[in-house]
């Protein structure tokens, strides 16, 4: 069963990540208390979020990091991501029409890699992820655009998940459709009609650091109110 939820076309602005999660975290009331539930936050931008959701929750919290494979000499355009477990999604049209050869791709997917197993060591230490196997996993980042960050993430989770929910205070309708069809549901507080960027959705988008998310994964979520 899949469902995508909180209706198209939602417009919505949310003062901060902050706010955005604990939006977030009311549509996903239903998994308060369910036994297995953990929540993973897309660094970094989705961790303040993911916080909110967890804390609400009262379920674990954990990073699951993605990296974008940027098109050579234009990094701002993805032609794919990949994810922590080694999930891939490619963008075949886009390679095709830019005609990106398979060393360039091969080269990408080394390097972001490389970076990808950096971030894990410097948001964790020496800790090890959290097991996934038979949980139900919520995957929260602060936004969707292409859709091919949160798709590598969801392909990657749900070889061992008992269920994946994908939580993001903003997107196209069009792509959550699309997700919807991966995962268990989707929640997206909102989807406006001229969507452009997640930023606009956010009146403070300033950009996550480091050290927040450090800390907010210190930080416990499973602590009964």
């Amino acid at each position: 069963m899949s469902a995508w939820s909180v209706g198209h076309g939602a417009i919505r602005t949310f003062q901060d990540r902050r706010e955005a999660g604990r939006v977030l975290a009311q549509r996903l009331t239903s998994y308060r208390g369910e036994p297995d539930v953990l929540v993973l936050g897309l660094p970094r931008g989705g961790v303040p979020i993911a916080w909110e959701v967890a804390s609400h929750l009262h379920a674990p919290l954990d990073v699951f990091l993605v990296r974008k494979l940027g098109v050579p000499q234009w990094q701002e355009l993805a032609m794919g991501a990949v994810a922590s477990g080694g999930g891939v999604v490619f963008n075949e049209k886009l390679m095709d029409r830019l005609g990106i050869s398979d060393e360039d791709m091969a080269e990408t997917l080394r390097r972001e890699t490389i970076e990808l197993e950096r971030r894990e060591r410097a948001y964790r230490g020496d800790r090890g992820p959290m097991r996934i196997s038979g949980k139900t996993v919520i995957l929260v980042d602060d936004g969707i655009a292409t859709g091919a960050s949160m798709m590598a993430a969801v392909r990657a989770v749900r070889r061992d998940a008992h269920r994946v929910v994908v939580a993001v205070p903003v997107g196209p309708a069009g792509v959550c459709r699309e997700l919807a069809t991966e995962v268990h549901e989707v929640v997206c507080a909102s989807m406006p009609q001229d969507f452009e960027a997640v930023g606009q959705a956010f009146a403070d988008f300033h950009q996550v650091t480091d050290d927040e998310v450090r800390q907010l994964l210190a930080t416990p979520t499973t602590n009964p109110v």
